[in-house]
């Protein structure tokens, strides 16, 4: 009868440990919608509607971008300097940033990223209006492009 008890007692407090060890557990991040797309227009170099990817993990949040605009010639990995602006509700920014491109032959869509910025918990970000939105520098060329339309199906909201 002895080791009985002792069975339920060590149960019992294996159950307690376990629940308190879910209490302290780091609560899974999670930023939706996962991706929108907006329109851009980068002047002579064209433009057209991007999708824009993006995840976090705590504070970090990243965002990549697949664009309509093309590159006239073959760009190299990693070779992008890239900036993205995005509006916060309630005012102020969050700027992503980054050098990270996979290797683009000519007449390709730039895509960029993973661009990084810190988030905090309930930041709503979505299209810049008040300027450039979006900032390229491919070989000491910097292409200015600004925001046409707001994201859809809306913004990124992180939690």
């Amino acid at each position: 009868m002895r080791s009985r008890s002792t069975v339920g007692i060590t149960a019992a407090i294996g159950g307690v440990l376990a629940a308190g060890a879910l209490a302290f557990a780091p609560g899974a991040y999670a930023v939706s919608p996962g991706s929108a797309t907006a329109t851009y227009d980068c002047g002579s170099w064209g433009g057209g509607g991007a999708t824009l990817t993006a995840t976090q993990t705590g504070t970090a949040a990243t965002i990549t971008i697949t664009s309509a605009v093309k590159t006239p010639i073959a760009v190299g990995k990693d070779t992008i300097n890239s900036t993205l602006t995005l509006a916060k509700a309630g005012g102020g920014t969050r700027v992503f940033t980054g050098t990270k491109n996979p290797a683009i032959p000519m007449n390709g869509s730039v895509t960029m990223g993973p661009l990084s910025a810190t988030v905090a918990s309930g930041d709503s970000l979505n299209s810049y209006f008040a300027g450039t939105a979006l900032k390229m520098v491919i070989f000491g060329v910097t292409v200015n492009c600004d925001a046409l339309t707001s994201q859809s199906p809306g913004p990124f909201v992180f939690s």
